[in-house]
This record gives structure tokens, C-alpha cells and sequence, in this order.
């Protein structure tokens, strides 16, 4: 039988590695990448991403700098859909890397309501970005057993901190968003061109 491969979104945060670590358990392959902000927040989260790997059992990371096309989400859209559209356009930079490199899935690190940017509805219109299906192992995980998870693998000491990708996001962002207006407010953008943008600039990384 053939091996699922996967391609985890891996932030700095507490969550993405233990979705990972997941992930690995259930004995599916996984590479990951992370969309960092260089140019706001210097290099830091890459670095956190690199240990992660290392630390949870990752082989293959690809890095891009989203900081260029964040800037602009930032200020030609509605600014209480900035973690939506930036989530779409990160899960359409990260179904481009793994169809080129035979990945069946995505793994995110999401759970219900966590944060005003992960409900159902913002799910659902963030999923629809793309074809390739994601998987999201915290799914119903609450914050206490995610950190309970992180402690155990060593991974929360390396991850805890401000979330260096809040950098830009509004104070309040949408809740229930819905596609048709999150559709409308990606016209003003040329979507196409950022994710081309994104993979242009694209790091591959084998860790030791």
C-alpha cells in the first residue's frame, strides 16, 4: 500500500507542531512549510519552524516570504477579513508545493473557536480556496490539552510567544465571514500573481 504523504502549514505557534507531531503518529509522511513575514518580524519564526521540524521528526521544510503579499491584503482589503484571505492564499501557495511534490493532503492547526478567526464559517470559506483536502488533527482540541500535548513533546518551550503572523491583523476580526464576501474583497487583489509571487522566493530545507 502506498504511503499518504502530507504538507503541514507549521507557524511559530503552539498549535501547527502538535497537529504535526499528530499527524506523524498516525504514520503519514510529512513535509511542511512556513509562511513567514521576514520583513516585519526578521527571522525568528523561521528558526522556530526549523527547530520544530527537528524537534517533532520534519525532514523537508520549505519557507516563503508572505510579506509582500500581506502588506498589500493589509491595505487594499476589508481589514476584518485579513486572517481569512491571508489563510486562502497560504493554503493555495501550500496545494501548489504539494501537487508538485506528490502530497495527497494539507494539515493545519486549527481548532473550533480558539480564536475569533477560526469558526466554522471562517473554516469554510478558507477550505474552499483550494481542492486538496485538509486535515485538521485539533480539530476539537481545547487549549489546555493542546498545551498539555506540547509540554509532553517538548515543543511549547520552543513555540511560546507572540504569534509573529498577528502582525498585521485587525484588532477584530470578521467571525462569520462568508464567501461571497470574502470573494468580493479578493477582486481587488490579483491573487494569481501573489501566490506566484510567494513560490518564487520558495526555500527548500532538509533537516538533519
Amino acid at each position: 500500500m502506498e504511503k499518504s504523504e502530507a504538507l503541514l502549514l507549521l507557524s511559530g505557534g503552539i498549535d501547527s507542531p502538535i497537529a504535526g507531531f499528530l499527524t506523524l503518529k498516525n504514520k503519514i509522511g510529512l513535509s511542511a512549510v512556513h509562511f513567514s513575514t521576514e520583513k516585519f518580524t526578521g527571522k525568528e519564526s523561521i528558526e522556530k519552524a526549523q527547530k520544530l521540524c527537528k524537534l517533532i521528526g520534519i525532514r523537508k521544510l520549505f519557507i516563503a516570504d508572505t510579506s509582500t503579499a500581506f502588506e498589500e491584503i493589509s491595505k487594499k482589503t476589508e481589514h476584518k477579513l485579513y486572517f481569512v484571505i491571508t489563510k486562502r492564499l497560504m493554503f493555495r501557495a501550500a496545494e501548489r508545493i504539494a501537487e508538485k511534490n506528490g502530497m495527497q493532503f494539507l494539515v493545519s492547526g486549527e481548532n473550533i473557536g480558539q480564536v475569533s478567526s477560526q469558526t466554522l464559517s471562517n473554516l469554510t470559506v478558507i477550505d474552499r480556496a483550494v481542492s486538496i483536502p485538509v486535515i485538521r488533527p485539533l480539530l476539537s482540541l481545547d487549549k489546555m490539552q493542546i498545551v498539555a500535548i506540547a509540554s509532553s513533546t517538548g515543543s511549547f518551550e520552543i513555540s511560546k510567544g507572540p504569534e509573529m503572523c498577528d502582525y498585521l491583523g485587525p484588532k477584530h476580526p470578521a467571525t462569520k465571514a462568508t464567501e461571497e464576501w470574502v470573494k468580493k474583497e479578493e477582486e481587488k487583489l490579483n491573487i494569481d500573481q501573489l501566490v506566484q509571487e510567494m513560490l518564487s522566493n520558495l526555500q527548500e530545507k532538509e533537516i538533519s
